[in-house]
Order: structure tokens, then sequence, then C-alpha cells
């Protein structure tokens, strides 16, 4: 696809991203869309298994074909495909209550997580800059979570554990990606995701432990029940654009540094805006639109950050120190 560039890194990666951000946000307005009426685990099945089908018709051909499946780090990649797994479901027990932008703003705290990370395991120097960006997200964050009002929600916790498994998989696939192809990366999350949705559904799916005490409980434990033709179409989608989502955005990654793709990703915070209006007719308020706003100087600022240290060269300790 981006054959005319492959010289150019930085053109692949920022279009792999641009591409695979629109079809996360569909993707996300889907799911929120769908939690209404059936059980996250049912869903997360059928769109795993139209990803499979996506990844066998569409990706694996131009990627070796079955050999893309082939690999001596399985263990890497489950361990991987773990953190996304958990980054998904957290994300959209999430969204099942709260709008769709506010979720995908408190979601956006990655970088923060990435940050915090790095001091702690890989026991990194973080200057002032980087810290005062860190203290205005989590500002950000704590204005919408708005502790003490009667709008707190504790849904709003579900898109933040989100983002550390988010970031935990980013940590995995640069370290990964030099040596798995972005096909192989998908293939092994779809596998996982398969696996979770099957005993999820063998345990749940009857609805045994289902709840009516609250939305998350709710699509978390509902009963399986057969998607009329009009969802059909929808879980297809999901499907569809998970698949490939999930190709360029791997892509992206193992092509280019992450401060180059990573700003691309917060496209998805108008996106949602945009989704959350047309759809459910979320009108964010002052409130939300201050800590959307907080979080999205916070990320984007330690992004620059990462990449005028990184350029600087700056390496003082073990794994590098800024």
């Amino acid at each position: 696809m981006f054959a005319q560039y492959k010289d150019n890194p930085s053109i692949i990666g920022a279009a792999s991203a641009l591409i695979a951000v629109i079809f996360f946000s569909v993707n996300d307005m889907a799911i929120k869309f769908l939690s209404g009426g059936y059980p996250l685990h049912e869903v997360i099945l059928i769109r795993s298994v139209v990803a499979m089908a996506v990844l066998f018709i569409v990706i694996f051909p131009f990627n070796g074909g079955l050999a893309a499946a082939r690999t001596n780090r399985f263990w890497l990649h489950m361990l991987r495909a773990s953190f996304v797994v958990f980054s998904n479901i957290t994300f959209f027990l999430g969204l099942s209550v709260l709008p769709l932008a506010e979720g995908v703003a408190l979601f956006f705290v990655a970088p923060i997580v990435i940050t915090v990370f790095s001091v702690i395991f890989l026991r990194e120097h973080v200057g002032p800059h980087r810290w005062l960006a860190v203290v205005i997200g989590l500002v950000g964050v704590t204005i919408m979570l708005r502790p003490g009002a009667e709008t707190f929600r504790l849904a709003a916790l579900f898109p933040i554990a989100s983002a550390v498994g988010y970031a935990a998989m980013h940590m995995m696939t640069r370290y990964i990606g030099r040596t798995e192809s972005a096909a192989t990366m998908s293939f092994y999350i779809q596998v996982a995701f398969i696996i979770v949705a099957s005993v999820s559904g063998f345990a749940l799916g009857d609805g045994r432990y289902a709840s009516d005490d609250g939305a998350i409980l709710n699509f978390l434990l509902r009963a399986w029940v057969m998607p009329d033709a009009g969802d059909w179409a929808l879980l297809i989608v999901t499907g569809a654009v998970i698949s490939l989502g999930g190709y360029f955005i791997s892509h992206a990654y193992r092509v280019a540094e992450a401060a180059l793709v990573a700003p691309f990703e917060y496209l998805a915070l108008p996106l949602a805006m945009i989704w959350g209006i047309v759809v459910f007719g979320e009108w964010p308020d002052a409130v939300g639109l201050t800590g959307i706003a907080l979080i999205l100087a916070s990320g984007l600022y330690l992004i620059l950050r990462e990449a005028v240290a990184r350029r600087g060269g700056i390496r003082t300790g073990p794994r590098g120190r800024r």
C-alpha cells in the first residue's frame, strides 16, 4: 500500500497511524451503540471472528500468507495480547456509561502512565517540564472525575485502567516489533480475544449472573442474544475495522518513532466528540471540555518533550535518562 514511500518510514508511520485512528474511532462508536443490548463477551467474540477472517483474506496474502502466523516468540505475543485484551475490556466497560468524548479523553492519560512507568521500571530521569505536564494531566483527570459532586462516576476509572494496559502494550510492541511483523502481532491479539471471549461466554453466556445494578455489570454479565440484521451489520463492521486498525497501528509503531506516531492518535478526540454529538446527542459541558483540554495538552507536551530528549541524545543511565 505504501510501496512508493518505503524509503520514508515517517510518512508510512504517520499515514498508518491516521488510518488506524479512523478505524478505531468507528469501532468505539459501534461498541458503545451495541452496549445497551448485548453482553461484552458476545460483541468481542463476533468482532474477533470477523477480524480473524479479515486477517486471513485481506492482510495475510500481502504478508507472506499463513507464514505470517509463525513465530518463535509465542509467549511474548500472548503477553502483549493480554495487555490489549485488558485495555479493551476496561475501556468498553467505561464507554457503556460515559459520554464517548470523555471516555476517549480519559484513555489518553497513556503518555502520563508511560512517563511514570519509565521512572519506576526503567529508572529514567524525568525533568521538571515533564513532571509539570504529568501534574497538568492529572488535574484534567481529577476535573473529569468530579470528586465530591453528584455527577462523580467511578466508571471514569475504567478508561484510566485501559490506558495502563495500552501503555504496557506499546512498550511490548517496540520490543517485539524488531523481529515480528504487524500481521503476526495482529493475529495473536485476535487469538487472545477469541480465547477470552469464548471462555467468558461459556461461563456467563446464559445470564445466570446478570444484574440490574448498573449498566456496566449488565454489559458484562447479561445473557447472549441473537443479533438482529442491523446489529449483525454493525458487528461485522467492528470486526473489519478493528482488524485493519490493529494492523495499521502495529505497523506505524514498528516503522516510525513513537514521538511521530503518538500525536496522530489524539485525532481520536475530535472524532469521538463528533460521533458523540451526531450518534448519541452527547454535548460535552464546560467541566468536561476543561478536563479534555488539560489531558490533551499534557499528553501532547509529554510526547514533544520525549522527541526533544531523543534528538538530544541524552543518555546517562542503563536505559537512558532525560
